[in-house]
């Protein structure tokens, strides 16, 4: 499946100005497989037809964008190269489930010499697709189940609908995509969802109903994303004993927001990285364009960072900060973590092979010893004080911690972590984990 096949090039006249005089003693004479190469690379070919094998409601202006590099292949090794590079940008479209390419000499009245015929054996998948899966996030899992559209209208248009429950969040939502011909990377997509989700370490429960529209494109090595989002957001208490800070966020908001997303990614994997960097810069307005809530938001992602839970920052876990609980850093009312203002962390890690290495080659190559050393800080601000002041405030009271553990690499998609914890730096209603911690999830400081 997904393999380039190139035929026998026999058919080919044996001399001509193209593939030069081999003469009739060219049989007797035993080629090198490094010289064949060479022969093949340094010869002139020209493409002169592209074919397609099952296309059904798949448009032709659409395909034509996709494969347009084939016809510039100068030789053999090129048009193999251009192909492949074809085949991954048809799959990439989400729209076949099946692509062949078969090379072949050209035949016909119109036939050069040189000339080669490419075919893209294709199967498309069917009007309607479900699915169903699991899925790991930070520390928790939820089951997926989904329903897909895809070639909706024949140039790669999308109709999604999902809907997931957790153990901590439940949601559902529709959705449509629609990239542009040619140029992928440049999308436009429009959502509906709700979204019920329990933050047990601040007593709340959000529900968030909105529909968002967005525009994904391209500029140089950067890649962005200029979104609206219109919420219908409810807070309410987990329990009886919530605090007073947490009930008074209680309540009903409508949020209207424009938001700008640039990121730079050259990391070789998401989950355990090697080499490479991940840079996020988001921007987000509220209250420009309708809604009872106003606020102007910066978020700035250096490598990985931790997620926002409406409008304010939190801390601490497996996750991020290690050795201590789950959000637990940082102000509190009666128990009830409540997030800051402004916040940083950091970490310092070490992978190696397990040692004497079991299962070298195989199963053992998914597991990695770990020692690392995270810090961080997270507080409220007082924005009368200045910039000074801020980043002093950061740079008191830093929370770290230390020690080693297990990682196993889950696929490109997530990783579990056993860890053995030291905190240190802990302060007055800070909750730890001293000792052993597990952590589950696809984003780790």
């Amino acid at each position: 499946m997904g393999t380039v096949h190139a035929r026998s090039l026999e058919p080919l006249p044996s001399s001509g100005p193209d593939f030069g005089g081999l003469g009739e003693e060219a049989e007797f004479v035993e080629v090198e497989p490094e010289a064949k190469q060479e022969i093949l690379e340094n010869k002139d070919v020209v493409v002169q037809h592209v074919h397609f094998d099952g296309l059904g409601r798949t448009k032709d202006d659409i395909i034509i964008c996709e494969i347009g590099d084939v016809f510039k292949a100068k030789n053999l090794i090129e048009v193999m190269r251009k192909s492949h590079e074809a085949r991954e940008k048809l799959l990439r479209l989400g729209i076949f489930r099946q692509v062949d390419v078969l090379i072949d000499t050209c035949q016909g009245d119109d036939a050069l010499p040189n000339g080669l015929d490419v075919t893209f054996e294709v199967t498309e998948l069917r009007r309607l697709t479900g699915s169903y899966n699991t899925m790991v996030g930070n520390n928790e899992g939820s089951m997926v189940l989904g329903l897909k559209l895809p070639n909706l209208l024949g140039r790669a248009e999308k109709v999604t609908f999902q809907f997931s429950y957790g153990t901590k969040e439940t949601s559902y939502g529709l959705s449509f995509f629609k990239p542009r011909p040619g140029n992928f990377e440049r999308n436009f997509s429009v959502n509906l969802y709700k979204v019920t989700g329990q933050f047990p370490w601040s007593s709340l429960r959000e529900t968030d109903r909105g529909m968002s529209a967005e525009y994904s494109f391209p500029i140089w090595k950067t890649s962005h994303t200029v979104k609206w989002e219109g919420v219908w957001r409810e807070l309410g208490c987990l329990s009886r004993t919530a605090s007073f800070a947490v009930r008074k966020e209680s309540g009903h908001s409508l949020k209207s927001s424009l938001s700008h997303a640039m990121v730079i990614d050259s990391r070789n994997s998401s989950i355990l990285p090697r080499r490479g960097a991940l840079l996020k810069v988001n921007q987000e307005l509220a209250g420009y364009t309708g809604g009872d809530v106003s606020f102007i938001k910066e978020d700035f992602e250096l490598q990985l960072n931790k997620q926002l839970i409406f409008d304010s920052f939190y801390l601490g876990g497996p996750t991020s900060v290690r050795g201590f609980s789950m959000h637990s850093i940082g102000p509190q009312s009666e128990g009830d973590y409540l997030g800051g203002e402004a916040y940083w962390a950091g970490g310092l890690h070490l992978y190696t092979p397990l040692p004497f290495r079991p299962g070298q080659g195989g199963f053992g190559e998914l597991f990695r010893t770990h020692f690392f050393l995270n810090a961080g800080n997270l507080c409220n601000l007082n924005y009368g004080e200045g910039p000074k002041a801020h980043i002093r405030k950061l740079a008191e009271c830093i929370r770290w911690s230390y020690g080693a553990g297990i990682v196993l690499r889950l696929g490109n998609i997530a990783r579990l972590e056993l860890n053995y914890c030291v905190p240190m730096g802990v302060q007055t209603g800070d909750r730890i984990c001293d000792g052993v911690q597990f952590g589950a999830g696809i984003r780790f400081l």
